[in-house]
């Protein structure tokens, strides 16, 4: 029986389409810049996002709150290793973009932005999905032992271990 051994021509060297890695550093590029950015305008504070933070009825200080985890959150993304820091940052932008796309359609303010919204929210979830695997977090799954064994086998005592016969 003749098997095919050579990796396909789209394939990269872990196996997944030449395409993958530049759709996530694309998608990463986008959330990540608009992270940074967004979080050093609600550090400062500027105008018109207070003008949009009070209109969706929330603090002021929520921007400082909000604008020092967005910033976190894009250096989380964009540095290497840290798998853990990068699946927190990733929940952390989801919920962002989701939270902000409930609060326009709750106040009817600015229901402009609720596209741009649900696209970064898209190009989040692409992101976390176009992950390299130096870039996620490693799966642990509990599995039992293949053989158990019984408490009283594992005595280093000559002669305990075994267990009494009753039968005689």
């Amino acid at each position: 029986m003749y098997t095919r051994t050579e990796s396909s021509p789209f394939a990269g060297r872990h196996g997944f389409p030449c395409w993958r890695p530049v759709g996530y550093w694309l998608a990463t590029a986008v959330v990540a810049g608009e992270l940074a950015l967004g979080g050093i305008w609600d550090i400062a504070r500027l105008p018109f996002v207070a003008d949009l933070v009070t209109h969706l009825e929330y603090p002021s200080y929520f921007l400082v709150l909000l604008g020092t985890w967005k910033v976190l959150g894009a250096f989380a993304l964009l540095i290497p290793r840290r798998p853990l820091v990068k699946e927190w940052a990733y929940a952390g932008a989801f919920f962002t973009y989701t939270g902000a796309i409930v609060s326009h359609l709750t106040t009817g303010y600015a229901l402009g932005e609720v596209d741009l919204l649900a696209v970064l929210t898209v190009l989040t979830v692409l992101s976390w999905a176009l992950r390299p695997p130096s870039r996620r977090t490693l799966r642990q799954t509990s599995t039992p032992p293949l053989v158990m064994a019984h408490p009283l086998q594992l005595s280093s005592k000559p002669g305990a271990g075994t267990l009494p016969n009753f039968d005689s």
